[in-house]
């Protein structure tokens, strides 16, 4: 397992989180090269179907990470987020999954640092969970 490449799918709220993404390429800031960035409108958007298929096709971890508490352009959307967040994990856990593969991250559009190191410690936990029991294709 010491040569375990996960495929981690990040999805990212345009406003805050992929915003800091991008800040983190302006400073050529290094993190994991395993995490895959998917731009969406709105944290809240992220729907539990979509969460779950990223898992059976291939994922061995994803987060979503949107705008701090009490700063979201669209209201709720990073509550809602949340709490779908918090159930997927009862879901995975009731499969046998550990619902560690699963995480919410709030960060600010300015915090390019803080997006790299969610990604690179995010990253670790699931290297040290190992692969994914769900995949059912090759990868992603």
């Amino acid at each position: 397992m010491g040569d375990f490449k996960p495929q981690i799918i990040a999805f990212c709220c345009y406003y805050c989180a992929y915003a800091a993404a991008d800040v983190a390429g302006s400073l050529r800031l290094q993190y994991a090269p395993e995490v895959r960035v998917i731009e969406i409108p709105c944290s809240g958007r992220v729907d539990p179907v979509v969460i779950l298929k990223a898992f059976e096709e291939g994922a061995d971890g994803v987060y979503v990470a949107g705008c701090l508490e009490g700063d979201c352009h669209f209201l709720k959307g990073n509550i809602r987020a949340r709490k779908r967040v918090e159930y997927i994990q009862k879901i995975l856990s009731e499969l046998g999954i550990e619902p560690e593969r699963l995480a919410m991250y709030n960060l600010s559009g300015a915090q390019g640092d803080r997006f790299a190191e969610i990604a690179d410690e995010f990253t670790a936990r699931i290297k040290k969970l190992g692969p994914s029991p769900v995949k059912v294709g090759d990868s992603l």
